[in-house]
């Protein structure tokens, strides 16, 4: 792949809306897959197939979506498309059947089930005040043991949707938990999976009440950070970016310890972000660590150390780290890579009841 200086970026975030199309069929005998679930994994598009097998998902902004088919008897399907300003088909996506084996009934009772659970809840959900009122309403899908041999570390996934109702942003969210992992030791949480939002019915005052409390989300999260960066708005959005150099190497650690330099001088947009040569994808790209303060917040959460110097401001700040070389994103503001990169500070905070879709648009009103 190769890349390019940003040097022009979009003046605002505004693009057509498009329509995905298909059709789900057996893979066996190639008929048609009727009422099949199909949505665009962490947004708020789906839409079901006919008695024919066709579907069509509308209104889908540009960027980059995993598409997930889901139907009782058959795999999951999942596929990476890259959307901008034309209309997709995807012709015919074919299903495989699932095996048909019993569940296997333990008759002995798993008296850790509730730790287990509750270590998960409180990872999978977060620790802050939204989590709180986000429920998990059937926690019984979910598959969770720990590591053979090793009790720090947790497991999980779920065969069938995870139903979880969030009532502070107002989204009743279908999830298929992939893979969860808690490693108590280190302190490393990580999950995949795929959430189709859905917006819940209430009163005017009550939409207004959720509108007010998505866009206080929104306001200093990664997503928003990384549209700014698009839109070439970071000051006035409130966002400074700064280099933070760390040691790398076990000498250097063993020869200065745990030193930390943060570099007082901003950077730009450019000395971290590159096109791509795929239309709608862009790269964080840096040799150390970035180093970003949303001024427009204080601190929200306290429970993830992160370096701050003494002088300064309690200003919501938040560490990218790379795993990868690059750090991918699309024109939603979306890490397309995720475990290429690691956040640290307000953003690894941010869990599931903080989660906005990928195509939440603002408003002020």
């Amino acid at each position: 792949m190769r890349f390019f200086i940003l040097l022009f970026l979009f003046p605002a975030l505004a693009f057509a809306q498009v329509k995905i199309s298909g059709r789900i069929i057996n893979s066996i005998d190639n008929k048609p897959i009727e009422k099949a679930s199909i949505f665009l994994a962490n947004a708020t598009v789906g839409n079901s197939s006919n008695n024919e097998g066709n579907f069509t998902l509308f209104n889908v902004k540009p960027g980059q979506y995993e598409v997930v088919v889901s139907v009782l008897g058959f795999e999951a399907h999942h596929m990476m498309v890259m959307v901008n300003n034309a209309d997709i088909n995807l012709y015919d996506i074919k299903l495989i059947p699932k095996s048909i084996a019993l569940k296997e009934v333990s008759v002995t009772p798993d008296n850790k089930w509730f730790e287990k659970y509750r270590l998960f809840k409180y990872e999978f959900l977060g620790p802050s005040k939204l989590a709180a009122k986000c429920k998990i309403l059937n926690p019984e899908v979910l598959s969770l043991q720990y590591e053979e041999g090793n009790k720090n570390v947790l497991t999980g996934s779920s065969d069938e949707f995870l139903q979880i109702e969030n009532q502070e942003l107002g989204y009743r969210i279908k999830y298929l938990l992939s893979k969860f992992i808690r490693n108590g030791k280190t302190g490393l949480v990580y999950y995949e999976g795929s959430p189709l939002f859905e917006e819940m019915k209430g009163k005017p005052s009550k939409i207004k009440k959720w509108k007010k409390k998505r866009l206080e989300v929104y306001k200093g999260s990664g997503m928003h950070f990384l549209r700014s960066v698009l839109a070439s708005r970071l000051a006035e959005e409130g966002f400074e970016v700064r280099r933070l150099i760390r040691p790398t190497d076990s000498a250097k650690r063993t020869m200065f310890g745990n030193v930390q330099m943060l570099v007082k001088t901003p950077l730009t947009v450019n000395d971290f972000t590159r096109l791509t040569d795929q239309h709608g994808l862009y790269a964080l790209a840096f040799d150390n660590h970035l180093y970003v303060i949303y001024t427009k917040r204080r601190v929200r959460y306290n429970f993830r150390p992160v370096y701050m110097p003494k002088d300064a401001p309690d200003y919501a700040t938040s560490i990218i780290g790379f795993e990868d070389k690059y750090g991918f994103f699309d024109s939603n503001g979306v890490i397309v890579n995720p475990a290429g990169v690691i956040f640290e500070g307000t953003w690894a905070g941010q869990r599931m009841a903080e989660m906005l879709p990928i195509d939440y648009v603002p408003t002020e009103k």
